[in-house]
């Protein structure tokens, strides 16, 4: 036996019940990759889409056999476990970390992190309220437009909210094309361009099938810019990065099905720009509640307003060529010291916030 501690126990959650189960699965095989089996007792643990919670037979069994017998994509198959069934320490004096690579609603958006919240286990990325925050489209716009972080023009409304009357306010404030997004959901899935009153009913229909509340933004003539933020109580900001989207938005398919958008990293930018929107990200990370890591999206208008806040990702996909750890390695922190990083930060963050909880 030897001395030391026992290895910090990871259970890495994945799938989940959102549109991204299929992105939540690809991250999670490279994560489990990547990390150091040396150092962490890793134990994922699937959810599929119906929400039952399974303890992936076939993925500990590819992982004890390397990371080369790890596929390309995770099974979500296994034995039925209860929620959080896996987090109690192995070990006497064994730390835990759940690592959930989760992304959308159920998973992203505050659920999962108050069910770790209750259990009392140190999780990776960020609490309750900026999870719930941030995934709300809507609302991370409010709150960044208080904190004085500009955004571009764009209105919300609930689905019973969507009659002519809207769609008359959306042409006379926002004028045409316009962009419609789900306001909670990521990925880009349900989001459509509208170029006018008809084009904006259909874009409608199709956001609300993924949430109740919508979001309708005017069309920016913008470079999209993206930085990647990590940290608790003092986050830092890496170098930022460009997407050159081949279709008319940066569309679901651009990201995941043609794979033909383009990063590039570090974007070509003035550095008073980089700086100025490096600067701003944090602001925004502080502003809505974010631990951990982010990714920060924000719109360059280089001969008008500038850099406008679009969005924060709190938990952003994390292939080794997704934007994000690409960000983070061009800033000289690879993808493996990356997940080490992210794992002190979670166990530093629940070991602060410990005291808070107490019965006084």
């Amino acid at each position: 036996m030897t001395d030391g501690p026992p290895p910090v126990r990871i259970v890495l959650l994945y799938g989940g019940q959102s549109a991204e189960h299929e992105v939540s699965r690809v991250s999670a095989a490279h994560v489990l990759r990547a990390i150091d089996t040396s150092r962490y007792d890793v134990v994922p643990i699937a959810i599929t889409p119906e929400g039952r919670w399974l303890r992936s037979d076939a993925t500990l069994a590819a992982l004890q056999a390397g990371p080369d017998a790890i596929p390309g994509v995770l099974d979500a198959s296994g034995t039925d476990i209860t929620p959080l069934g896996s987090v109690a320490p192995a070990l006497p004096g064994q730390q835990v970390v759940v690592l959930p690579i989760l992304h959308g609603p159920r998973g992203e958006d505050g659920t999962v992190q108050g069910l770790l919240e209750l259990a009392d286990v140190a999780y990776v990325g960020t609490g309750v309220l900026g999870s719930a925050l941030n995934m709300d489209k809507a609302t991370a716009k409010v709150v960044a437009q208080a904190a004085g972080i500009p955004v571009c023009r764009w209105i919300s409304a609930r689905d019973s909210e969507l009659d002519d009357a809207f769609i008359a306010r959306v042409g006379a404030e926002l004028g045409w094309p316009v962009f419609v997004k789900p306001s909670n959901m990521g990925s880009s899935v349900g989001v459509s361009r509208a170029d006018d009153p008809g084009g904006l009913r259909a874009a409608l229909a199709e956001a609300t099938q993924y949430d109740e509340w919508v979001v309708v933004e005017e069309a920016v003539d913008a470079r999209e810019l993206e930085v990647g933020v990590i940290g608790n109580e003092a986050p830092r900001a890496s170098v930022v990065g460009e997407i050159l989207p081949t279709h008319d938005f940066y569309d679901y398919d651009d990201k995941y099905v043609d794979g033909a958008a383009e990063m590039v990293i570090p974007a070509d930018v003035p550095p008073a720009v980089a700086e100025e929107m490096r600067t701003l990200a944090v602001r925004a990370y502080r502003a809505l509640r974010c631990d951990g890591l982010s990714r920060v999206d924000f719109f360059y208008e280089s001969e008008g307003r500038g850099l406008l806040f679009n969005e924060i990702n709190t938990l952003p996909g994390f292939t080794p060529f997704s934007m994000f750890p690409s960000l983070w390695a061009e800033s000289g922190l690879a993808y493996p010291e990356l997940i080490d990083e992210l794992i002190r930060l979670a166990l530093a963050r629940h070991a602060h916030r410990s005291p808070h909880r107490r019965l006084r």
